[in-house]
């Protein structure tokens, strides 16, 4: 087996690259990962942390760099349906959902493929793949030069807030990867919606960046209710506590308690707003995709500010308002 020093930087060693959104950066970053390297880069919904899908050692040096738990599946990215294909087994609706909203934030839970390459670790032992054909252009380029799937989580330590530009990335991770290919911020800011499906009708596993209505105005049926939380995940995401910044997390709160930092939505101006430590407004004009593009920013910089809580104000369920309540509930699960 290759020596580890070849996946995964020693900690702290060698600072991560920072590369250019041009062609010579593109075909670094590429380089990196078929030598079996780490290298973050920006998705349409967060900063992926990208490595050698059929390479188990590179796929190691993931879960090493994010010390994140071995059950928990990862994500394979490819550039386009066709090699989607050759990972997974569509049915009917799968590739009906993939024909609707591929490129983009959806990612798909399929059997495997007789031709699959993923690695058995990037899939935690399960017999189907999670695949998603990735929107950005910067990342299709990317995905097309490494002619492999590469699995690529959110760019982050585990349980920690997922980063949407490269400084985050470099925050959690500096020292740890090889690269970070800086393509800017992430104009969806939350992950792609992971829809299961395997045995009968499909069901929503994680809601994200598409909306359940327009998945179930495409399947012209209802998506079956998320998994419980403590079963074993069948994809990324799905741990009770995750996405959790240092702070406390307190949901639906009515009114600011002295020193808390706030989290607001739309018109709120909660009883005392003035004692907060620090405030932000995700979408003052009450916009849920701007609310979710600034979400996972808006949590760094108020755990940032030192308080003890975060006070998040309601925010609406619908639409991409259900994904942002998502991450939210399992920011504030216990830890």
């Amino acid at each position: 087996m290759p020596d580890d020093s070849l996946h995964v930087n020693h900690i702290g060693s060698t600072p991560t690259r920072r590369l250019a959104p041009d062609a010579e950066g593109i075909a670094q970053a590429a380089r990196l990962l078929a030598d079996g390297r780490l290298v973050a880069f920006p998705t349409e919904t967060v900063y992926g942390l990208g490595a050698d899908a059929t390479d188990g050692a590179a796929v190691a040096a993931i879960y090493a760099a994010k010390e994140r738990p071995r059950f928990n599946p990862l994500i394979a990215h490819l550039p386009d349906l066709a090699a989607a294909r050759r990972e997974g087994a569509f049915g009917p609706e799968a590739l009906r959902l993939a024909e609707a909203f591929w490129p983009g934030p959806l990612t798909l839970v399929v059997p495997l493929a007789a031709t699959a390459r993923v690695s058995d670790l990037a899939r935690a032992g399960l017999d189907s793949v999670a695949i998603r054909v990735p929107a950005s252009p910067l990342a299709h380029a990317l995905l097309t030069q490494v002619g492999r799937p590469v699995a690529a989580p959110s760019a982050n330590r585990s349980g920690r807030v997922s980063p949407t530009a490269a400084d985050h990335v470099l925050g959690d991770l500096d020292g740890r990867i090889a690269a970070v290919l800086d393509g800017g911020p992430c104009p969806v800011g939350v992950e792609s919606t992971i829809v299961a499906c395997l045995d009968g009708a499909p069901r929503l596993l994680r809601p994200g960046g598409v909306p359940r209505e327009a998945i179930e105005a495409v399947l012209g049926r209802a998506l079956l209710a998320p998994e419980a939380a403590d079963a074993a995940p069948r994809a990324p995401g799905l741990l009770a506590s995750h996405y959790a910044p240092r702070a406390a997390v307190r949901l639906d709160a009515a009114a600011i308690r002295p020193d808390e930092a706030a989290l607001l939505f739309g018109d709120a101006q909660p009883p005392g707003l003035e004692r907060a430590r620090l405030s932000f407004n995700l979408s003052p004009r009450g916009d849920l995709a701007e609310a979710a593009s600034n979400l996972f920013s808006a949590l760094r910089r108020l755990d940032a500010s030192g308080a003890a809580t975060i006070a998040v104000t309601p925010i609406p369920r619908h639409g991409l308002g259900e994904a942002i309540a998502d991450r939210l509930a399992r920011a504030a699960a216990p830890r």
